[in-house]
């Protein structure tokens, strides 16, 4: 059982480092983007399902409140977080539109739209991420496996290629905080504007 234990461990700082290796200067830029474009008052929304949904809602949170530095609150809203908007949308027009129908009502040009997919093949967050880019968002996927369809849509995606849900949603948790750590030392001027 305890080899059973150091194995996930290993496969999880494995499939991390791999992941850092082949995407740290891409982190480096979407955190600065993303800082800029907080800073300058636009929003990000963020999506996804299940424990992808969760992540959303964490990641949101350390953008609203803060991460490890205190700084003003900025603008993040997790797309997941409303049941009555969730139950209406999916309820009259389906479940494929929980997430497309709020970035058509709140999303605006210069905001930003992360969409969380383990498959990269959620046809609820592939929805949000086809009205984002009519409306002027700039789309991010962070996703697993191959990268699914979302790979081609979106402007910047980030995938773990792993095929265990579990292991992506490990890595994308690191990269959310080491996004927000990057966004705290930006907006309290620790990197140079």
């Amino acid at each position: 059982m305890e080899d059973m234990v150091i194995d996930i461990f290993e496969e999880s700082a494995r499939i991390k480092k791999e992941f850092v290796y082949e995407y740290a200067e891409d982190i480096v830029n979407f955190g600065i983007l993303l800082a800029k474009r907080l800073e300058a008052g636009f929003k990000v929304l963020i999506c996804g399902n299940g424990g992808s949904a969760a992540d959303s809602q964490h990641f949101a949170a350390e953008i609203v409140g803060r991460f490890e530095k205190e700084r003003k609150s900025y603008k993040a809203i997790a797309l997941t977080t409303d049941t009555s908007i969730l139950t209406a949308v999916g309820n009259d027009y389906g479940f494929d539109y929980i997430f497309s129908k709020q970035v058509e009502a709140i999303g605006e040009k210069g905001d930003i739209l992360i969409g969380i997919s383990t498959s990269g093949n959620s046809k609820n967050v592939i929805e949000a991420v086809k009205v984002a880019k009519e409306k002027g968002l700039f789309t991010v996927g962070f996703l697993g496996k191959d990268g699914g369809i979302l790979k081609e849509i979106v402007d910047k995606a980030f995938i773990v290629k792993s095929d265990n849900t579990a292991r992506i949603q490990e890595t994308h948790l690191v990269l959310e905080h080491t996004i927000c750590k990057i966004i705290d030392m930006y907006l309290t001027g620790e990197i140079e504007k």
